[in-house]
């Protein structure tokens, strides 16, 4: 069983989870090998059923508790680009994938995405180009963000949205 756990946060952000259980990417996961999604879909209109994948097992919830037992089970996972979300994958030694929402207005998020991705942490995309990412991405490239250096994800992140 390999898996790949999506998370919105808390927000709302229907473009990729639409994408997530589009043609393109299910086939993309399915030729890596991946067997299973875990959606977590925050505040978005769309839920998808458990049929939207086919050759996946689907799974699609809001919110809980914890997302931590999702990460750690997770072989990938997908992430919108809030800090949140990108330093708990990042802190739990996974494979992290970055979908950048575009249409938000000045998107810090992509400044975030964009430093972590040149130092080497993770990989980022758009919706659009979600398909072709999976297609080409080399996880074993990835290097870990080491933990224990609060100060110095702190002082990157006052540097990646501009504050000094």
């Amino acid at each position: 069983m390999k898996t790949v756990f999506v998370t919105v946060g808390t927000t709302c952000f229907d473009d990729l989870i639409t994408a997530m259980t589009s043609i393109e990417v299910v086939k993309a996961l399915v030729d890596r090998g991946y067997t299973d999604v875990v959606l977590q879909v925050g505040r978005g209109s769309f839920v998808p059923d458990t049929q939207s994948c086919p050759g996946l097992r689907l799974e699609a919830f809001r919110f809980k508790e914890s997302i931590a037992e999702n990460i750690q089970q997770a072989d990938l996972v997908i992430s919108h680009a809030g800090a949140g979300s990108c330093l708990e994958a990042l802190g739990a030694g996974k494979p992290l994938l970055v979908v950048v929402n575009d249409k938000l207005m000045d998107n810090h998020q992509l400044e975030l995405a964009q430093q972590l991705q040149a130092d080497s942490h993770l990989l980022y995309c758009t919706c659009s180009t979600l398909p072709q990412t999976l297609i080409d991405m080399d996880l074993s490239a990835l290097l870990p963000l080491l933990p224990g250096q609060p100060q110095k994800f702190a002082s990157f992140m006052d540097k990646a949205v501009g504050l000094v």
